[in-house]
């Protein structure tokens, strides 16, 4: 059966989560409870945040940071997947993205508590081992080889986008836009056929403006960007991305990085990997691995260049799937 616009209505979901908002763009046909439909969304990104939130003393990952060294601790399942890929990409990345952040992250504000001199001065010191090195994962357990603090920020949101989709689709929804904090998935095409349409957005903290525009077909993407979230020492703005080599906010960071994956939580790690690397160390690692990525960088005057990496940002329309 054909899908008609008398067949299908439109659907526009939203709520809150991880102190910003979800969104959910759909069709179903006529009769879907769009109620129950919003009540399970909400409670998917809910147990993404229960779990993996560093704001919540009582999640998962914080009673997992509050462990001792060597006590093995159970976790629940989508916790133990989602450090799992953290540290998958950590590896291959070479530590570019890395969870084992928590101590800087913390020292320099961007978790629940302002910056604090005598913090800082402590992860610019410490000794910095990788989480895929400092951590051991066992069936359903995880436990620290040596003292770290994790911190999934910079793949929860995009695990959460995930899950907004996944949760659709038990639902019987196949065509869906879905995104928290402009991390997007894209599932089939919309009623007329077409692909979806996101905006990357220019790296302005002033203003909401489009860069380029993507056509999304099954894919997720993810950026990470200095112009939303930073802090101001000594009158220099830094980026909300810490380098896990230094312990510090990244210098000399790209404005953006924008990266396409089959999922949203794979896109997520790897926008940040790319941030840190830039767009020469980080090209290069893009084209080894098959990612696609637009890096934004800033020259003289404010000036935007791009730098592209992949088929889908190369020379050929931004539209597509992107590579496995």
């Amino acid at each position: 059966m054909s899908k008609t616009s008398t067949e299908f209505v439109r659907h526009a979901l939203n709520g809150s989560t991880m102190g910003t908002r979800w969104s959910a763009l759909f069709f179903a046909p006529p009769g879907f409870d769009d109620e129950a439909a919003r009540k399970a969304l909400q409670s998917a990104v809910g147990e993404v945040d229960a779990q993996m939130s560093t704001w919540k003393p009582d999640s998962d990952l914080m009673r997992l940071n509050r462990a001792l060294v060597g006590e093995r601790v159970p976790v629940p399942a989508m916790l133990m997947e989602v450090v799992r890929l953290a540290l998958a990409v950590g590896k291959v990345s070479d530590s570019a993205f890395d969870i084992g952040v928590g101590d800087a992250v913390t020292a320099w504000g961007f978790g629940p508590a302002a910056a604090a001199t005598d913090l800082i001065r402590t992860a610019l010191t410490a000794r910095r081992v990788p989480a895929h090195e400092a951590i051991e994962l066992g069936d359903g357990e995880v436990r620290k080889i040596v003292p770290i603090a994790l911190d999934l920020n910079g793949i929860a949101k995009g695990f959460g986008v995930d899950r907004l989709a996944e949760t659709l689709a038990t639902l019987g929804v196949r065509d869906a836009l879905v995104g928290i904090d402009g991390e997007m998935r894209a599932m089939g095409r919309r009623l007329d056929g077409e692909t979806w349409t996101v905006a990357v957005e220019l790296p302005d903290p002033d203003r909401r403006a489009p860069h380029s525009v993507l056509s999304l077909q099954d894919c997720a993407v993810a950026t990470s960007g200095d112009y939303r979230h930073w802090v101001e020492v000594q009158g220099r703005r830094l980026s909300h991305t810490v380098d896990p080599r230094r312990g510090t906010p990244v210098l000399d960071a790209p404005a953006s990085v924008t990266v396409l994956a089959p999922s949203c939580a794979a896109a997520d790690a790897w926008a940040t990997a790319l941030t840190v690397l830039g767009p020469g160390k980080g090209g290069i690692l893009a084209r080894q691995v098959g990612i696609d990525a637009l890096f934004l960088l800033r020259g003289e005057e404010d000036c935007i260049r791009a730098c592209r990496v992949g088929r889908i940002f190369g020379d050929e329309p931004a539209t597509g799937k992107p590579q496995s």
